[in-house]
Parts: C-alpha cells; structure tokens; sequence
C-alpha cells in the first residue's frame, strides 16, 4: 500500500527532474522559440474562442466595438483641446486665506430672525 500511495509523488519528482534536465540541455535561445510558440498558441486560442463569441452574439460586439470607437474619439477631442490650450496644465500661485471667527455668533442669528419677523 505504500508503494501505491507514493507513486504519483515519485512521478512528479521524475517530471520534475526531466524538465530540469531539458532546461539545462537546451539553449537559452531554444527556450525563447518554446515561450513564442506557447504565446502564439495562446493567441490563437483566444482569437477563435473570439471568433466563436462574436458569432454567438453580434449586438455584444458591435456595441464593444462602439463603445472602443466613442472612447478613441472622445480621447482624441480632448488631446486636441489639450493642444490648443497650451500644455493643457494652469501655473499659478496660490495663498492661503485663514477663516476668521464671528465676533459674536449669536448676533449674527437675532438678526436674521428679525428679518424673518418682519417679513
């Protein structure tokens, strides 16, 4: 039984120890034409699983591709209006204004409830 249960560990190890081996034996060169095909194969599993979508639901696409134009357009006036403004950032300079207290804050309420009486 327990020759059983450590035959998967054992054959993880020996993968484990291949891929190593492969790694090592390999030129690094090799290795950047094994990740490009992995990326392309990726890509063209995505494209077609796009495909596929879009094919499923038109209205989700053309929408997806209205809504990427209205953005582009949208980006592209205000890069323009950047442009015409100058550098599109003000300079200036600024100062700090303390807020003062009232005097006497309860002045301030008599009279505004006269002015309610009286109206």
């Amino acid at each position: 039984m327990n020759k059983l249960n450590s035959l998967p560990e054992r054959a993880l190890e020996l993968v484990g120890s291949v891929g190593d081996g492969i790694r090592q034996a390999v030129p690094n060169s090799a290795i950047k034409w094994v990740e490009t095909g992995a990326a392309l194969t990726a890509l063209r599993t995505g494209t077609r699983v796009a495909t596929k979508f879009v094919k499923r639901n038109p209205a989700v696409a053309v929408a997806a591709v209205a809504g990427a134009g209205l953005l582009w357009y949208v980006a592209r006036r205000k890069a323009k209006q950047a442009e015409r403004n100058g550098s599109g950032a003000i300079e200036g300079t600024s100062t700090r204004v303390e807020a003062k207290r009232a005097s006497r804050p309860s002045t301030a309420r008599k009279r505004s409830s006269r002015s309610a009486a009286t109206e």
